[in-house]
């Protein structure tokens, strides 16, 4: 297990992850400040957040656990952007990206997570 969780790759690009959701959010309209930008920018936050408190754990069940919460979340992020496209609050230009960055997380958190699963 890595020393920290700052050592962790599926950290450090959920980390960028949630720089550019926050990034591509501030084109939604003012109104939408306290519902869905503040919704998908705390999804956001939750991916690394959920990577470093499972690693700082201690338990593989734990940090296992805390991987599933950071893919739910990572869903939920995907969902709201794609809301957020369908309301035309973001083009699909500005969004492309940002939904290249969320599959990059993904594939990396499914692949802490079986590493995971693997006996040591």
């Amino acid at each position: 297990m890595a020393k920290s969780y700052k050592d962790l790759v599926g950290w450090q690009k959920a980390m960028d992850l949630a720089v550019a959701v926050y990034g591509v959010t501030r084109m939604f309209p003012k109104e939408e400040i306290y519902a869905l930008t503040s919704q998908v920018r705390r999804a956001a936050v939750s991916v690394p957040s959920n990577i470093a408190e499972g690693q700082g754990r201690g338990s593989k069940t734990d940090f296992q656990r805390f991987t599933r919460i950071a893919m739910g979340s990572l869903q939920e992020v995907e969902t709201q952007l794609l809301l957020g496209s369908r309301l035309e609050y973001v083009s699909q230009l500005a969004l492309d990206p940002v939904l290249l960055q969320l599959d990059e997380v993904a594939r990396i958190t499914r692949g802490l997570q079986k590493s995971l699963e693997e006996p040591q």
